[in-house]
């Protein structure tokens, strides 16, 4: 599957229900990389906008570069309240960003996507000389039985999951990219509940997973109706999240 459209069916699940990112994140940033509202951010591969919205509410100008047009789209509805939010149809590879213009870049889930070597060039571009480059990823913790039913619930009618889930936390594949800059590791612990609803957008978010309208997604939602009935508490059940941060100068 193209990796620009894979998730061109997936844009309303996974602007309403993928998870969002730590609070903590923003006072961490403010201090180790003197993060304020005048620094300006390139948001690359900006998804429906998650994480542009953390620096916009911070008064930051975000450019939110996205190559997939539903997703964009959402991002541009999601976020019309900010005018200092651009929206930019492009890659990692080819932000179509000027030179030498940000002071932030930011890469999130869509990491794992990029042609580490191609990026690697557009970044130092685009990069002021003193700009930071932030890559952060959620990973759902498999600590309690219903997040390990679930994972086996995507093991099971996922396609090629082992190569496009949770190989997004590799960190060998951050530190090949940093190499040969020195980089800051920092984790932040969340919790989320789902009611049944988030749930299941949840699950339809996910791009290796069968879309609701297959005929394969049947089998697939009585197993995550069973899942949910057996674990739920008060008509929730709740994932662990772990949010890493790998930053790094942009130039070193």
């Amino acid at each position: 599957m193209n990796n620009t459209t894979r998730f061109s069916n997936r844009a309303e699940n996974y602007a309403r229900y993928r998870p969002g990112y730590p609070a903590e994140i923003i006072p961490y940033l403010k201090n180790s990389i003197q993060l304020n509202s005048s620094k300006v951010i390139a948001d690359i591969g900006a998804g429906t906008g998650i994480s542009s919205a953390i620096f916009l509410k911070e008064g930051n100008p975000v450019f939110g570069v996205e190559p997939n047009d539903a997703m964009r789209q959402k991002a541009e509805l999601y976020l019309m309240q900010y005018p200092d939010f651009h929206s930019v149809c492009g890659t990692a590879e080819t932000t179509r960003l000027p030179d030498s213009c940000v002071d932030v870049i930011l890469a999130g889930q869509s990491f794992h996507w990029f042609d580490q070597a191609a990026t690697k060039v557009e970044f130092k571009r685009i990069a002021k000389p003193d700009a930071h480059i932030i890559i952060m990823w959620n990973v759902r913790e498999l600590n309690t039985d219903f997040a390990i039913a679930y994972e086996n619930l995507l093991a099971t009618y996922g396609r090629d999951y082992t190569a496009d889930g949770r190989d997004v936390a590799s960190e060998h594949k951050t530190t090949s990219f940093f190499h040969p800059c020195k980089f800051e590791k920092v984790t932040f612990s969340s919790r989320e509940e789902l009611s049944y609803e988030v749930l299941k957008g949840r699950l339809l978010s996910t791009s290796f997973v069968p879309a609701e309208e297959e005929e394969d997604s049947i089998p697939m939602m009585v197993t995550l109706d069973a899942i949910f009935d057996r674990y739920q508490e008060s008509g929730k059940v709740s994932f662990d999240y772990t949010t890493t941060l790998y930053i790094a100068r942009a130039h070193c």
